[in-house]
């Protein structure tokens, strides 16, 4: 899979499957200017998970070092990522996007080359009275979002949910099985779906179920996997582990 700029994808998977861990790894690792629309998880959780990642702390100390107003010796090596900002608003509306994109480009003198939305359900597009009113409303929301990202020449990602039958994350997830079938605009669609054995081991799965640019399997039936390391928060290709 690749996460081309300019273009728009949209990762989907049930709660607590992984994707908003899969989209702050990403984040994190790619080393490159990025914007987080954290509207699902609070300043504290992305705090202690960001440190955690990128100091390989257990996040348990993370967590108990913020606690305790213990945190001096993160914010050197965090200050330096400096080029990652993080905003808060639990229901942001497109114009707060679009008002933060700018604040980002009037500070940097550029557009992220990352823009993260996490979940597009939270963006708040107006009020839709019924099902289908919704899926319009998310259409739109995937159209705006399409549009930011050939505007900024920005990698735009969403995350969003699964239907009801595939909410527990635990088998592949195709892509019929994305709420609203709002397959339509984004350039590539993944879906998530995790194992775990028992052992405090966690594999999480990656379909690729739209590439427009690549390969992809619709039935969310092939997938790459990576190991989730749940002190650490971080993720490692499996393939690369064996």
């Amino acid at each position: 899979m690749e996460f081309r700029r300019g273009e728009f994808s949209l990762v989907a998977a049930g709660p607590g499957t992984g994707k908003s861990i899969f989209a702050l790894n990403l984040a994190l690792f790619g080393n490159i200017p990025v914007l987080y629309f954290s509207a699902d998880s609070n300043a504290a959780t992305q705090l202690t998970r960001s440190t955690a990642i990128i100091m390989d702390d257990d996040i348990r100390d993370v967590k108990r070092k913020l606690l305790r107003d213990e945190f001096d010796e993160y914010m050197s090596p965090l200050s330096r990522r400096w080029w990652i900002r993080f905003d808060y608003n639990a229901r942001p509306k497109p114009v707060d996007i679009e008002l933060n994109l700018l604040a980002y480009f009037e500070t940097f003198g550029m557009f992220p080359h990352l823009i993260v939305v996490d979940n597009i359900t939270n963006v708040d597009g107006g009020a839709s009275a019924d099902a289908e009113g919704f899926t319009f409303g998310l259409e739109e929301m995937c159209e705006f979002m399409a549009d930011m990202a050939r505007y900024t020449g920005a990698h735009v990602l969403a995350l969003h949910h699964v239907t009801g039958e595939h909410s527990d994350g635990l088998s592949p997830i195709p892509l019929s099985g994305v709420k609203g079938k709002i397959g339509r605009v984004p350039n590539l669609v993944l879906t998530l779906h995790k194992e775990v054995d028992g052992m405090d081991c966690t594999i999480i799965n990656v379909s690729d179920v739209k590439n427009r640019e690549g390969f992809a399997d619709p039935s969310g039936q092939t997938f790459s996997s990576y190991e989730f390391n749940s002190k650490n928060m971080r993720l490692t290709d499996v393939a690369n582990t064996l």
